[in-house]
């Protein structure tokens, strides 16, 4: 039994440490998967393991969030073998303007903004920050702009998708009491104090 204020902060922090290494854990496998999967059209992922950044998000906050994109995307790449490569670049110009977008909004709306938009800001991030790149590296031509308004569509529809996904995971795991000092910081909820 743990009887002071020190160790339960302390097992509090263990715990958070545990399952924020089975959060990248997750992301990972899924990028991974996700990359192996046939794709009809180039850059057009639903992208799964976003949902994990959401729940991330909203269960430990903004740094926790950037932490897992950054390290879904190196191991994932490692692990790929594109390293370095115009596969990692675009994904991490992609990752780092979604994160830019949901950390913006999220600091910027608080409780004005549900997961479903900040995930929805994050896909049309994560599509302004592929096309730059692949502007500035992979195809070097300034028509690639053009295909910005499917890309939005689709981000648009996956945003919502993952969004939702990613809602439903941290009202699942929020009665756990394993997430017992986590609460839900976007969408409607009552905070925990």
């Amino acid at each position: 039994m743990i009887s002071s204020v020190a160790e339960q902060q302390d097992l509090a922090q263990i715990r958070q440490r545990v399952f924020m290494a089975l959060f990248i854990a997750l992301a990972v496998g899924l990028h991974t998967f996700e990359a192996l999967l046939p794709n009809p059209l180039p850059w057009f992922r639903i992208g799964l393991a976003n949902i994990l950044a959401l729940t991330v998000l909203s269960l430990y906050g903004v740094r926790a969030m950037w932490v897992l994109t950054l390290s879904r995307i190196f191991i994932g790449s490692l692990l790929l073998g594109s390293l370095f490569g115009p596969g990692f670049l675009l994904s991490l110009a992609g990752g780092v303007t979604a994160n830019l977008f949901v950390t913006g909004g999220a600091l910027l709306l608080r409780r004005g903004v549900s997961l479903i938009g900040l995930s929805v800001l994050g896909a049309a991030g994560h599509v302004c920050g592929q096309l730059l790149m692949a502007g500035l590296v992979v195809i070097q031509h300034q028509s690639i702009w053009f295909l910005l308004p499917a890309f939005l569509l689709f981000a648009l529809v996956s945003g919502v998708l993952n969004g939702f996904a990613a809602d439903l995971l941290v009202d699942h795991l929020l009665p756990h009491p394993a997430f017992g000092a986590c609460h839900k910081r976007f969408g409607q909820h009552q905070e925990k104090e």
